[in-house]
């Protein structure tokens, strides 16, 4: 297991590894690991010689009014996770080195950030692209992996790095769910014990739109109305940020499910923002 916190140093090391012809899998994760991150590691592991798992709380994908600084971590458990799943090298940048003092070049990805996450945090997609890109540069992998449960970040990802050229096989892992299918993300340390079975709204509103469309419904409203119903009855204080049905590849919305529709949902419930999604049909 090698762990490195330096720019110049984890330059070296993926150039090193390049030369050796070693092929080089990459899985960013803002840390505070759960089984979804291990998952994508050991996916990576799969198709490469080495996988290269970054740590990096990301500050410019976070706005004013966001939980930042108070973003959970566990720099210890993590590296542990890390190695039981496979990892050999940990990437640990300073904020101060990825973003030094004056910088000012940002990436940016246009029409897919235009929506769902992007309406509602509509800086959040350039810090995600700007650092992704940064982190491409640095470690220079063959392939990339990153989960379902952000799908929205990863199509945007994935078009940035076919319009940058870069030389990347980029994957979509399945989302992980605990045992009553709520989505496993780190922001689920939030809740209290009392909290925590409201969550299983958001899955219960998705699971009920895949039965709906499974029945012969299409008509996105008469879904929507449904879901939110769901959600209110699991958790009376939710907040429905937005319930959208758009194409899986190009996430323009559609009225009609049609073969390729996804449904994204973000849902507020005690001061905790969370999002979710699945595949209709």
């Amino acid at each position: 297991m090698t762990i490195i916190r330096s720019i110049s140093k984890m330059q070296k090391l993926s150039r090193e590894l390049a030369a050796e012809g070693k092929r080089i899998g990459l899985v960013p994760t803002m840390g505070f690991l759960h089984d979804g991150h291990t998952s994508l590691i050991k996916r990576a592991a799969r198709s490469s010689d080495v996988v290269i798992t970054t740590i990096f709380v990301n500050p410019t994908q976070f706005a004013p009014n966001e939980d930042l600084s108070r973003y959970p971590r566990d720099e210890k458990g993590d590296i542990a996770k890390i190695k039981s799943a496979g990892g050999e090298v940990i990437f640990i940048p300073k904020a101060t080195d990825i973003y030094p003092e004056e910088f000012q070049t940002y990436v940016n990805v246009e029409k897919l950030t235009l929506t769902l996450e992007g309406k509602v945090r509509p800086t959040h997609f350039r810090g995600v692209t700007t650092v992704v890109a940064k982190l491409f540069n640095l470690t220079r992998p063959d392939l990339a992996v990153f989960g379902m449960k952000d799908y929205q970040q990863a199509i945007v990802l994935k078009q940035m790095t076919r319009d940058l050229g870069y030389p990347i096989k980029f994957v979509i892992a399945p989302t992980v769910r605990e045992r009553d299918g709520l989505a496993m993300s780190s922001r689920n340390k939030y809740f209290t014990e009392t909290q925590r079975p409201e969550a299983r709204a958001l899955y219960y509103a998705l699971r009920t739109a895949r039965e709906m469309v499974r029945s012969g419904c299409k008509e996105t409203s008469l879904i929507r109305r449904e879901m939110k119903a769901v959600i209110k009855a699991t958790c009376r204080t939710a907040q429905v940020e937005y319930i959208e049905f758009t194409h899986l590849e190009s996430l323009k919305p559609v009225k009609q499910i049609a073969k390729g529709t996804i449904c994204s949902l973000a849902v507020r419930m005690h001061g905790v923002r969370l999002i979710d999604n699945m595949k209709l049909l």
